[in-house]
């Protein structure tokens, strides 16, 4: 059960960095602009939501180091997942339900030349989301699970740094290395073990 909660964890957080990268360059917003200036316009997640791929990369960049950190970090990282995953959530979801203005500004200015929430107020006759916002509402979602699941069950993991202790402790220092022994060996695991050198097929 640990085993598989740590696997969901770290898997969780890489899925949704990953479908938010995806995303970032996907289009978001379709545009239609005032027939005197342009025909329509497509905002790309990375122009509707400037933070967004700088987040994905660091959710995708926390379920990788998951692998390999300690307790502590654990705790610090998975906070971490749930602020970068209710922030994605959020901030999708406004863009989803009101398609404001804001998120179409960079993109409109870019395009026309003109500046200035006025003017483009005035050029932007409608704007319609795709579904990719809701997808990176799901990103984010997984990724506040993730976060979640790793501060619930991070005191559970089999902790990476087993190999270098020695074999002839006793007392409650054997019994942690017994106990991590015993667990089922996972991904996750073979992960740790490549992070340290060691052959996991050897096991």
């Amino acid at each position: 059960m640990t085993a598989r909660a740590r696997s969901f964890a770290v898997l969780a957080i890489i899925a949704g960095g990953a479908l938010a990268i995806i995303s970032s360059t996907q289009t978001w917003l379709d545009v239609t602009l005032d027939a005197g200036a342009t025909a329509a316009l497509q905002v790309a997640g990375a122009k509707a939501f400037t933070m967004l791929a700088p987040l994905s990369l660091a959710a995708l960049a926390l379920g990788l180091a998951l692998t390999v950190v300690g307790r502590a970090l654990r705790y610090a990282f998975g906070a971490l997942a749930l602020l970068i995953g209710g922030t994605l959530t959020i901030a999708a979801a406004r863009i989803a339900i009101e398609q404001p203005l804001d998120a179409v500004a960079a993109a409109v200015t870019t395009s026309t030349g003109l500046s200035g929430t006025a003017a483009i107020a005035g050029l932007v006759t409608s704007v319609t989301a795709t579904p990719w916002p809701w997808l990176t509402v799901v990103a984010g979602v997984l990724i506040v699970a993730g976060g979640a699941l790793t501060i619930a069950t991070a005191h559970l993991w089999r902790r990476s740094g087993r190999r270098y202790r020695t074999d002839g402790g006793t007392g409650a220092g054997a019994a942690a290395p017994s106990a991590a022994a015993s667990r089922p060996y996972d991904a996750i695991d073979s992960w740790d073990d490549l992070s340290h050198g060691d052959d996991p097929t050897a096991r």
